[in-house]
């Protein structure tokens, strides 16, 4: 009696082990949930981007996100740059570039406008055109489009 339910045992178990290394295999090999974010129309729109985002990764800390700022949406990663209640972005974008966010700002808005790379935070990274990144992110790298 005891062998036979050792083998009955046995015999559940090795039923379930292929459907466990299913599962384990489905989740390790789940894509990563990818997101651009495309700022172009200054602060307001920035301060609502940063705050989706923040709020994007407490909720699902494994997506990866990129902030793709052209035209007047480059204003917040100025040096020094202010939110309509007057305090600074740096800490906001500090804090989402710890958490692997990406900043890219477009440098033909930089070139058109006359400003220097040099003023931007350290955190964003130059893009020869933004609207080609985030058509490349989407295209080839399977991104999200979202646009706050």
């Amino acid at each position: 009696m005891m062998m036979r339910r050792q083998f009955i045992g046995a015999l559940a178990l090795s039923a379930l082990t292929p459907l466990a290394l299913a599962q384990q295999t489905t989740a390790a090999s789940a894509p990563t949930v990818r997101v651009v974010y495309h700022v172009a129309d200054g602060i307001e729109q920035a301060q609502r981007a940063l705050g989706n985002m923040r709020n994007h990764l407490l909720a699902e800390p494994g997506h990866k996100l990129v902030l793709v700022a052209l035209s007047g949406g480059i204003d917040f990663l100025l040096e020094g740059a202010r939110d309509t209640y007057g305090n600074p972005f740096d800490a906001r974008i500090a804090w989402l570039a710890q958490q692997g966010v990406e900043f890219k700002v477009c440098n033909n808005t930089l070139r058109n406008m006359k400003l220097d790379p040099s003023k931007l935070v350290l955190e964003a990274k130059l893009v020869t055109s933004g609207v080609a990144e985030i058509a490349r992110l989407q295209a080839r790298e399977q991104y999200v489009y979202i646009r706050p």
